[in-house]
């Protein structure tokens, strides 16, 4: 090329495309890693070549049968694989619905709670842990009652935020907080109103969050089919979300609906944040810390950002859940308490930076 020639590259496009991807190969190298070792780890530890023969072995009838202890193929297999899986998939639902409602609320502090969903799912679950709420699905009643008090908390935002006008970012975190903190006082009221002591310590254990009962079957299935479906609907919706992030007026002028926007916005994060508590219990500052950090990897597009964010929540996650499982072990504490250790640092930090 001649030095009178144009550059070929005038905006940098393709190098920061070139970057960004690079970065998001590395993030998915960290993920599996971290995957690997967290079903290594644990109050009883398996080689990590001998994890990784088994998996094979699992998922595509590998040879190496016999060259393990059943119990080690019991542990990696039926034990901590659909863990692992549960927790990078709810780490990267709640991270990406947090990357959406902050673009939707306009708001950097703003995650999926600020919908009160989580607040409504820990009724929900404080009803059947307490009371037998939905005692007929059996073994199902916990998750089931926690999705219906997420997907009741969902429906009463939406009708406060849309009474007298239309739906705007601070109708919605208004109403988030409002009805989360009504249905917190629910929960409360109904842990005193119980006489089980054995009960109440479950749902507080329960509201800390906790990926113990993961197990291969329909349950785990859905919440990986849901967190898809969820990252490629807000995929799709990338430029929308760029455009509500700037502003409701720059949204009108690119011929977008800012509140037909939020509606739907709305309803797909509010179904996967539910079904994603119904599974763990309540797992905080995941959908707070994790956008920041990929705003700060790849820039502000969501469709990088978004990627980004459900990587970085799978690996999260996943270390939050081993430490949980290692700390103390034998026992196990809530992932909550992890994930607010990393979380609440970094919220002071937002804090302290801010305007």
């Amino acid at each position: 090329m001649r030095a009178t020639d144009p550059p070929t590259d005038p905006l940098g496009l393709r190098a920061r495309t070139r970057r960004h991807t690079a970065v998001l190969l590395a993030l998915g190298a960290a993920a599996l890693l971290s995957a690997l070792v967290a079903i290594a780890a644990g109050a009883v530890a398996v080689p990590p070549g001998t994890v990784l023969r088994i998996l094979l072995h699992a998922l595509g009838g590998a040879p190496g049968a016999g060259s393990w202890a059943p119990e080690q193929e019991a542990i990696v297999w039926t034990v901590r694989t659909p863990r692992v899986l549960l927790g990078c998939a709810v780490g990267a639902g709640l991270a990406v619905c947090g990357a959406a409602l902050q673009a939707v609320v306009r708001n950097v502090l703003a995650d999926p709670y600020v919908l009160g969903i989580d607040s409504g799912a820990s009724c929900g679950a404080a009803a059947a842990l307490l009371f037998g709420a939905l005692a007929g699905a059996g073994e199902h009643a916990l998750p089931l009652s926690a999705f219906a008090g997420a997907l009741a908390a969902t429906v009463a935002v939406f009708a406060v935020a849309r009474a007298g006008g239309r739906l705007t970012s601070l109708r919605l975190l208004l109403a988030g907080v409002a009805v989360g903190y009504a249905l917190s006082a629910a929960t409360s009221f109904l842990v005193f109103a119980s006489d089980s002591a054995e009960g109440a310590r479950s749902v507080v254990f329960w509201l800390l969050g906790s990926l113990g009962l993961a197990r291969w079957g329909p349950a785990l299935a859905v919440v990986l089919v849901v967190v898809a479906a969820t990252l490629a609907l807000l995929l799709l919706w990338a430029p929308r979300l760029d455009a509500l992030a700037v502003g409701d007026e720059t949204a009108r002028a690119l011929g977008v609906s800012p509140s037909g926007l939020r509606t739907r916005l709305l309803v797909v994060v509010a179904a996967c944040v539910g079904v994603v508590v119904a599974a763990s219990g309540s797992i905080g500052f995941v959908g707070l810390v994790v956008p920041h950090l990929a705003r700060r990897l790849v820039g502000a597009a969501h469709r990088w950002v978004l990627p980004a964010c459900a990587l970085l929540g799978a690996v999260l996650l996943t270390w939050s859940d081993l430490v949980a499982r290692v700390l103390l072990q034998p026992q196990e504490l809530p992932i909550g308490i992890v994930t607010a250790l990393v979380g609440a640092p970094f919220l002071l930090h937002l804090v302290r930076s801010a305007p």
